[in-house]
């Protein structure tokens, strides 16, 4: 399938998961068709774009794989979004990506993530939370952030700072997602006090 007619093809995608789906199945069954649909996300900022952030989520969740292949495109393009349609599927397959990385359990995404690709997804997250967005990218952020947190030192003292300074102006699903975070930080405060 070509980038023109992938592109026509999201045209047709709504907010129903039903036709979400069937682009979705159609991306999983001719997996080089991630390429033209990265470009597409990631080039301007259109409607079309963030229909394409939408299907890069759906593919994610029923397959990272899909996404690990084309890792520098995802990470590089990332910080290039900036409608929030197109930031939360995108802050979405952040934390797909995190909770893989930090896993107990071994799987592929530990092997293909390199330091520079959690750099990049570090400095999307942060511009996202302080950023003027939508909660939903906000709370994907911040559980990367923690996570990410297990990686870099610097991350988690900063994250406190963060949603203990915003947490008054947040939303009630804002000051949830804050609460739980800001909970999981102080209790590995407390355990790593323990330890010393």
């Amino acid at each position: 399938m070509t980038k023109s007619e992938l592109f026509k093809s999201l045209n047709y995608v709504d907010g129903t998961r039903v036709k979400r789906i069937e682009v979705t199945q159609m991306v999983l069954n001719n997996p080089p068709v991630i390429s033209p649909l990265m470009e597409i996300a990631f080039e301007d900022n259109g409607v079309i774009s963030s229909k394409a952030c939408w299907i890069l989520e759906f593919v994610a969740k029923k397959d990272i794989q899909v996404i690990l292949t084309h890792i520098d495109t995802f990470t590089l393009g990332i910080s290039k979004v900036q409608l929030d349609s197109s930031i939360r599927p995108v802050a979405k397959i952040c934390e797909l990506l995190m909770k893989a990385f930090f896993s107990k359990s071994k799987n592929e995404v530990q092997t293909k993530l390199k330091e520079y690709h959690l750099e990049k997804i570090t400095t999307s997250c942060f511009d996202w939370l302080i950023g003027e967005h939508k909660v939903a990218s906000k709370a994907y952020s911040m559980t990367s952030l923690y996570l990410l947190g297990n990686k870099f030192e610097w991350i988690r003292p900063e994250l406190q700072i963060i949603l203990e300074q915003n947490y008054s102006l947040g939303s009630a699903a804002y000051k949830a997602r804050a609460r739980q975070i800001l909970a999981l930080i102080n209790k590995k405060n407390q355990n790593q006090k323990r330890e010393v």
